[in-house]
């Protein structure tokens, strides 16, 4: 979650700071700010991707603790699945 505030922090600042070189005419400032507007952007879909992650992980581990026969026949028909795919066409 740190992630995702603190890109949208970045990205509020980023456009602060690219506002200013535009107004100054600065134009290092100008394109620093840009940068950071899409850094901070990068920053906070990577915080939201993550926090996504971590609530399928937990989703799973709850079904696994619930039933975990089931959990298990899921695991080895996908192993066997990924198998047969990787093999390929060979023999």
């Amino acid at each position: 979650m740190t992630d995702n505030i603190e890109g949208g922090v970045k990205k509020g600042l980023g456009r602060v700071e690219d506002a200013i070189g535009g107004f100054t005419g600065d134009l290092r400032t100008q394109a620093r700010g840009k940068f950071d507007q899409v850094a901070g952007a990068a920053q906070e879909k990577f915080g939201q991707a993550r926090g996504s992650a971590e609530d399928i992980y937990g989703e799973l581990e709850e079904f696994t603790k619930a039933q975990p026969l089931t959990a298990l026949a899921v695991t080895l028909g996908v192993g066997v699945v990924l198998g047969l795919l990787l093999r390929g066409g060979r023999n």
